[in-house]
């Protein structure tokens, strides 16, 4: 019985400690060497300043909390836009880019280059700190 109770430990230990991990990487903005992307790609004109590209599902709260954080963003800040792919409808392109759950926010510059990539809802500072670098540390 004693075995039995350390391995149950063992797992909560190492369950607990996978979930704060996740919890704090979860939302955070980090550099990404990422490929470049086009209109052709999007389907719609990349920000003449700077891209947030977001990767959502229909059925997942948390996109629809960063759909409105972005949009508030991205209206608020001249020459950045906004664009929002459902992953089921773009399943190419979410391989092409490794996504891996929703939501996913790139951060593109002008020309399609992916700067910065979060996996969950990413904090507002982050996000204007991210396209502050990413369009060259001009202030948006």
């Amino acid at each position: 019985m004693t075995a039995g109770l350390i391995v149950l430990a063992v797992v909560l230990v190492a369950g607990t400690a996978a979930g704060l991990a996740r919890r704090r990487r979860d939302g955070r903005l980090r550099e990404s060497a990422g490929q470049r992307l086009n209109q052709a790609d999007l389907g719609t004109p990349l920000g003449a300043r700077a891209t947030l590209l977001q990767f959502s599902s229909p059925f997942c709260a948390p996109c629809r909390a960063t759909r409105q954080l972005l949009a508030e963003v991205a209206s608020g800040m001249p020459g950045v836009a906004h664009i929002e792919i459902d992953v089921a409808t773009r399943m190419d392109l979410a391989r092409q880019l490794d996504i891996r759950r929703t939501p996913t926010v790139l951060v593109l510059d002008p020309r399609g280059q992916i700067a910065r990539r979060a996996s969950g809802l990413p904090r507002r500072t982050e996000v204007v700190d991210a396209l502050a670098l990413t369009a060259g540390g001009d202030a948006l």
